[in-house]
């Protein structure tokens, strides 16, 4: 093995033809002759190049639709040849087998045929099957054979090739290789699974997941922490997805707090008018309704107007003018929405620490997906909680039913209850937030907590009384004693949604008729650790 190994032959072939005709150019003009397969070589001749048929190197045309052509030792022993063991150079002269020290292929673009929703039969014809084995065959010889499989890595090549007469280096050769292998490895996952959804396969034996690099972030969780933001290629608007106009680069948790806000504002269709959500911790600390996004925010705003503070603030229509001079009255540190016009640009390109994000639209709150979250030794996967109920599903359980716009806020709330860590308690008046609590051991523990941050609000605000008086409460998993009930009823709350389902809903449901409280069951919980 040498550190730098000279390129004197390559082969080509590519699906995503992006950039190849200069990386084309540049080789050939570096003495480097041209192997390469359908397509490649039309277009490589095309634009005047010298090329060599694979078909002609391996003494067999491509056959079977294009199923098979490289899969031949001429090309897999010019790639998998140690150049420096002798018995490996004796067998090449004795078949006629070149060394090829160059391999450029990028694959049948399976993920874009499976996103597109083609068929089937459509999908296994875009699975790429000589292209992979190329690779793994290069990536796993790269002590000689240089691997790429990436059109952003062919500047770099060159460079590399330019630096070192030719050649490459084995530390260029190594990184390739390992991004080779992710390659293939990424594919392999997508390919399995999209088969294990078309085939049923809820619970397949072996999952497989892969990203691809977005950014680099300064640290994780904490400035200990070495963390990297890696993209699932699904292309679901939101953090993943966005365009940055301005600020600094997002951080671990502004990635994981903007995602928070922007996939429950998207609960709220922009139909149904404006709407706002403002999350600190991956909790909503103020979610609100209004006529205008700026009534939206303010409104949101006044549920918590400390912990708003340093927040992370989402909306379900672009932003505006009006509403980007509101928000700039405070420090945020991200806001996200579908859009944003001139005004609200210029007005927040005066703000450089804040960070806007627009994202051409509002992710789909009922799209399925999965879920992972490590664990020591393993790692659980979950359908993404897409769960909803409508007035349709809602059971009456106490003597008085609600009202119509106690019912609508019941709804709202309920909305939100799915995105507050458990557990979960949300008082909503009017189509406000004016009370969360999050994350307690004990659930009367966050229906204090909650009322407690109204009644501090309402003296920030001047009120004569807490706006969890005549609100309404929901609470993401059943009460299991009446406490929890009493408690919200002793803050002013006139109505509850919960999903039922306790040893004690008989006693809760008294404690709610005691109060006068309507209250309806949902038969379905929200839990969110």
């Amino acid at each position: 093995m040498t550190d730098q190994n000279p390129i004197r032959r390559a082969l080509l072939s590519v699906s995503d033809k992006t950039g190849l005709i200069d990386l084309g150019r540049a080789l050939a003009k570096r003495g480097v002759e041209l192997l390469s397969t359908g397509g490649t070589a039309t277009a490589l001749r095309d634009a005047g190049l010298a090329v060599r048929d694979v078909a002609e190197v391996t003494g067999f045309p491509e056959m079977m639709d294009g199923r098979v052509k490289t899969l031949h030792p001429a090309v897999h022993g010019g790639l998998l040849a140690l150049r420096d063991d002798a018995a490996h150079r004796t067998a090449m002269d004795e078949h006629g087998i070149g060394a090829i020290d160059l391999l450029v292929v990028n694959l049948y673009p399976f993920e874009d045929t499976v996103a597109k929703g083609a068929d089937y039969d459509t999908c296994i014809e875009n699975i790429d099957i000589g292209g992979p084995a190329m690779i793994r065959a290069a990536a796993k010889n790269h002590a000689f054979v240089t691997v790429v499989v990436d059109v952003a890595d062919y500047d770099a090549l060159l460079a590399d090739m330019d630096q070192h007469d030719g050649a490459t280096s084995l530390v260029y050769r190594r990184k390739l290789a390992q991004i080779a292998y992710a390659r293939t490895a990424a594919y392999d996952a997508a390919v399995s699974t999209w088969m294990a959804q078309a085939i049923g396969a809820d619970t397949p034996r072996r999952r497989a997941v892969a990203g691809t690099l977005a950014q680099k972030l300064r640290y994780g969780e904490n400035p200990h922490q070495r963390a990297a933001f890696y993209t699932d290629g699904s292309n679901r608007p939101g953090v993943a997805t966005a365009t940055q106009h301005q600020g600094k680069e997002l951080s671990y948790n502004n990635i994981n707090d903007t995602d928070a806000a922007f996939e429950l504002v998207s609960e709220f269709a922009p139909d149904d008018g404006p709407a706002c959500a403002i999350i600190k911790h991956a909790n909503p600390c103020g979610v609100a309704r209004g006529d205008t996004l700026k009534q939206a925010y303010q409104r949101a705003f006044d549920c918590d107007r400390t912990s708003a503070f340093g927040g992370i603030i989402a909306l379900n229509q672009p932003l505006d003018g009006e509403t980007a001079e509101e928000i700039a009255g405070i420090f945020t540190e991200v806001v996200i929405a579908p859009g944003a016009d001139a005004d609200a640009l210029r007005i927040f390109g005066e703000k450089k620490n804040l960070r806007l994000l627009t994202t051409a639209g509002l992710a789909d709150p009922r799209a399925g997906a999965l879920t992972w979250r490590q664990v020591s030794g393993g790692f659980l996967v979950q359908d993404k909680d897409t769960g909803h109920v409508g007035p349709g599903d809602l059971k009456v359980v106490t003597k008085r039913a609600p009202e119509p716009d106690e019912l609508a806020d019941l709804l709202f709330a309920w909305k939100i209850a799915k995105h507050v860590k458990s557990n979960a308690i949300v008082y909503v008046n009017g189509g406000a937030t004016v009370g969360v609590g999050a994350g307690q051991m004990s659930r009367v523990d966050s229906t204090r907590i909650a009322a407690r941050k109204a009644a501090d609000m309402a003296e920030t605000l001047g009120l004569d009384a807490p706006l969890t008086q005549g609100a309404v409460v929901a609470s993401d998993a059943f009460f299991p004693f009446a406490d929890g009930l009493i408690t919200a009823a002793e803050a002013g709350a006139r109505a509850v949604i919960q999903p039922g389902g306790s040893m004690r809903d008989d006693e809760v449901i008294a404690a709610a008729d005691a109060a006068g409280l309507a209250m309806v069951f949902t038969g379905m919980r929200h839990f969110r650790h």
